[in-house]
């Protein structure tokens, strides 16, 4: 050997994940570009960016959904070409995506089964899984009943079962994708734990996340992309919130949005009483009673599943109240004098609905097209002919795109060729746009990036303090706390809490939206006005 010194042996393991030059490329947008990633074994890794960034699209090509143009991947050393879910799976990939998929009237031993039968009989796969599961649960601290009806169990342990599913498929390698976009703080905390569990039984973890907060909490190594590349790599115990925000946007964030206090004025949006019954007769919205003013954020907080959603269709006409009386700048609204979302529009009160796909805008129109939702039949986009003043509502898409910062700046492109986040923006583009009296919005900033986030409050506060009356429903108790002048908390249909927007804090909001603070206190009937 000369005057060499013999090495020893590298015996460390190999990374679960390797992602060496990856490209994939959708027409001439280049969605990543020479791409590397490494995962190690047993660890919990984020990943960060905004909207377009390519985090999506890099997770989509290592769980199959997409294949890459060039590159390669190795799971566990090993080379190994991902053409389809069936793919990852078998390299022992699983992917929980924010939005679940399961079937709401199977149980869990079945949603979980569900693809993965052992045999042609489905009773003889279900008893075989039970065992199995049962050992899962108590090894990872994923306790969920195997008998119970998916959809009539809490949002958290729907997760869980998500999480089941992918480990009993023989999972090492877990994507998670927004987990704690609808749980509660006290359900976060108990993921983390499932996490921490995870982790000590050499699971390896990617998790995608646009809060900061938890990547600072659970992760080991963050990595960050921007404009399709990887930017930087990071252990998480060597960086900050403020490092990761400036490398995701490219440039310094702001730390506060010098909050102006608010000066409500008159009662805008007045609810008496509101009743709302769903299929046999279980009441959606139960007797709520509640009034938002001019120049004020009234922030409603709730797991989501408690009356939030039905809350802002019936404001905006959508649905018809069973029982009840709303008054909104004027125009009186009850069960004999229902009105339809035009007739809303037109007492100035403009609507960001929870669902952008399903209410927000229509996939297959363009961007210009969706710019003008709602309002296609207002005379300043049509020619006075009877037909739409096409090149003025360019032009006006155009300028929305520039002022909200929705890319690409294109408004010929498809809204389904948009990322989520886009079309977000492109939705409060256009019903902020209008300055309205009244601005109901639901989930403003979900699918955005945390640049956009800023943005979007800034435009939401400027709002109230031209003296738009905002009634707000969002999951994020950051920025319903960052917001709100005052908050109200749904559970079960009911308003159950009132807290005043300075005075609150996370672990009390999070036990009033399991209705423990109610249950506690004997608050379940809160005058909210």
């Amino acid at each position: 050997m000369g005057d060499q010194e013999a090495r020893p042996a590298d015996t460390s393991p190999p990374a679960a994940i390797e992602l060496s030059n990856i490209n994939k490329s959708f027409g001439p947008v280049q969605a990543n570009a020479d791409v590397d990633l490494t995962v190690g074994t047993g660890s919990v890794h984020g990943i960060v960016g905004e909207n377009g960034a390519g985090k999506s699209t890099l997770m989509s090509i290592l769980y199959g959904f997409y294949e890459a143009d060039s590159g390669e991947i190795r799971v566990d050393g090993r080379a190994t070409r991902i053409a389809s879910s069936e793919d990852a799976i078998k390299a022992g990939i699983g992917m929980v995506h924010q939005h679940f998929m399961l079937i709401d009237t199977f149980t869990v031993l079945e949603n979980i089964v569900l693809g993965a039968e052992s045999g042609a009989l489905l009773g003889d796969s279900l008893d075989a899984a039970r065992d199995r599961l049962e050992a899962l649960e108590k090894e990872y601290g994923l306790f969920v009943d195997l008998d119970a009806t998916t959809g009539e169990i809490p949002v958290g342990e729907q997760q869980r079962v998500e999480i089941l599913k992918a480990l009993y498929r023989g999972a090492r390698i877990l994507i998670l994708d927004e987990p704690t976009a609808v749980l509660t703080p006290q359900e976060t905390e108990q993921l983390f734990r499932i996490l921490a569990a995870l982790k000590s039984e050499n699971v390896t973890v990617i998790l995608i996340t646009h809060k900061l907060r938890e990547i600072m909490a659970v992760t080991d190594n963050v990595s960050v992309m921007r404009n399709g590349r990887m930017v930087a790599h990071r252990r998480t115990a060597e960086t900050s919130k403020e490092e990761l925000a400036e490398l995701m946007v490219g440039r310094k964030l702001r730390a506060d949005m010098d909050k102006a206090a608010a000066h409500p004025g008159a009662s805008m949006l007045k609810a008496e009483n509101l009743t709302l019954k769903g299929a046999g007769a279980v009441p959606l919205l139960d007797d709520l009673s509640f009034e938002v003013r001019a120049g004020e954020i009234v922030g409603i907080a709730g797991v989501s599943g408690n009356g939030q959603s039905e809350l802002l269709d019936v404001l905006s006409g959508i649905r018809a109240i069973d029982a009840g009386r709303i008054e909104v700048n004027g125009r009186h609204v009850g069960p004999d004098t229902p009105a339809d979302p035009s007739e809303i529009r037109a007492v100035s009160v403009n609507h960001v609905p929870e669902d952008r796909h399903r209410l927000g805008l229509i996939t297959r129109f363009s961007a210009r097209e969706s710019s003008i939702l709602g309002y296609q039949r207002s005379p300043s986009y049509n020619n006075g002919l009877g037909l739409l003043a096409q090149a003025k509502i360019r032009r006006e898409c155009a300028r929305l795109m520039e002022d909200f910062d929705v890319r690409p700046r294109l408004p010929e492109i498809k809204s389904a060729n948009m990322s989520g986040g886009n079309q977000q923006k492109l939705i409060l583009a256009r019903e902020i746009d209008k300055a309205p009296s009244v601005l109901l919005v639901g989930q403003p900033t979900r699918g955005i990036d945390i640049g956009a986030i800023e943005f979007v409050h800034r435009q939401l506060l400027e709002l109230r303090d031209a003296g738009c009356a905002i009634l707000m429903v969002s999951v994020e108790l950051d920025e319903i706390m960052s917001l709100s002048d005052r908050i109200l908390v749904m559970f079960g249909g009911r308003i159950v809490a009132q807290v005043d927007g300075k005075e609150a804090d996370v672990k009390t909001l999070g036990l009033m939206m399991a209705n423990a603070h109610g249950q506690a206190a004997g608050a379940a009937k809160v005058r909210a006005t």
